[in-house]
């Protein structure tokens, strides 16, 4: 006997929606919401990046409004021969369903499908809305996906009250792992500036290369914070170092440093940004720095959703579940700043972009489970 959630997932997996491409999914998913009483809004946009397909679909008018947010896109599938099976065949083996976008995430596309299906079929007068915010632009620049549909939402002065994004949070055990929260990233390319010149007349340049060194011990020592009950202290990264003319006897004039820092709630990026002109000031080091801030901090307490979440974790996987703000920065530091509480439930993320990703072939009905489970907390009177 097949299970709608599994089936439903692997049809999802084999459309081949690598980002920023949706190849159907968000269509499939439409048809399911509108059969129950979704208006189903598109909202597509495009940059040089090429077209998104997003859609915003809502059932009921009245506050609260329970989002589910995701992407359909899925990362490339890199060297094909690695894979012991086409990535966009969904295979089950060994107890597990194999193919790219099996765990990020489009198993918790059809557990959203099919967890409100059966909560609706449960609850047809439920109070207050449901909503879906899907994206074909996560894995990619995310110029024109979740960040776009949220301008427009705010712009109509339409809320979000509680959102679960779909995100594999999970680490040992579906639900073990609730993230309620990411820490904010500030990128940084420093530019450090000397004189060109001959090595065998170093008095008439100056090398910046020498000059890294005084920088990256200086950026390097600083305690940013000590972080909180919530956040790690914030970790300072340097990723790339270029320099040189490619010539054994020419001193360069530049030097250029990429650095990111992932940061905690208890320091802003104008704060970083700050501190680290000041120590480059006393340094005395020419440079010009090119900042881009990728994501804002955001955490969502213990509380309603939170609560809602945690109990139907209990209550339909029998694991007490803890909450976390690791990892890297998801499509939930659009919605945060909205005043919306934000949290991350989704399948275990160990194999996710890599090579053989897979769930557990009970993941599929057990999350479609939980979803409905937070659904019957939230929305029944």
């Amino acid at each position: 006997m097949t299970n709608p959630t599994l089936d439903l997932t692997k049809q999802l997996i084999a459309a081949q929606s690598v980002t920023p491409h949706d190849a159907g999914c968000q269509a499939l998913m439409a048809e399911r919401l509108e059969a129950i009483g979704f208006k189903v809004e598109r909202m597509d946009f495009a940059d040089d990046n090429g077209q998104v397909l997003n859609f915003w679909a809502r059932r009921g008018t009245e506050a609260p409004c329970l989002a589910f947010a995701g992407h359909t896109d899925v990362v490339p599938t890199g060297d094909l021969d690695r894979w012991d099976s086409d990535p966009f065949i969904p295979t089950e083996r060994d107890g597990h369903l194999f193919g790219r976008g099996a765990a990020d995430m489009k198993t918790s596309l059809a557990a959203f499908v099919t967890g409100i299906e059966a909560f609706i079929a449960k609850h047809p007068d439920h109070k207050g809305s449901i909503a879906l915010l899907i994206t074909s632009d996560e894995e990619g620049p995310a110029t024109c996906g979740t960040v776009k549909v949220i301008e427009q939402l705010e712009a109509r002065n339409e809320k979000i009250d509680y959102c679960l994004v779909g995100e594999p949070s999970s680490t040992n055990t579906l639900g073990d792992i609730i993230k309620n929260g990411r820490r904010g990233s500030v990128g940084c390319q420093l530019t450090i500036i000397g004189v060109q010149g001959h090595v065998a007349y170093p008095h008439l340049a100056d090398n910046p290369i020498h000059r890294c060194g005084d920088v990256i011990n200086t950026l390097n020592s600083i305690v940013w914070d000590n972080g909180n009950d919530y956040f790690p202290p914030t970790s300072f990264q340097i990723s790339n170092i270029v320099g040189g003319t490619g010539a054994t006897n020419v001193i360069p004039e530049t030097v250029k440093i990429t650095f990111n820092l992932r940061h905690s709630t208890e320091i802003t990026a104008d704060g970083i940004k700050k501190k680290v002109t000041e120590e480059l000031d006393k340094l005395g080091v020419k440079y010009s720095a090119n900042w881009t801030v990728f994501g804002l901090p955001f955490l969502t307490e213990k509380g309603i959703l939170v609560d809602a979440c945690q109990k139907s974790i209990r209550e339909n996987l029998a694991i007490e579940s803890e909450l976390s703000t690791t990892g890297g920065t998801s499509d939930g530091r659009f919605i945060a700043p909205t005043g919306a509480q934000v949290v991350e439930l989704g399948p275990i993320n160990a194999t996710i972009h890599k090579v053989n990703e897979c769930v557990d072939l009970q993941t599929p009905e057990k999350l479609s489970l939980v979803y409905q489970g937070v659904l019957e907390n939230l929305l029944t009177k």
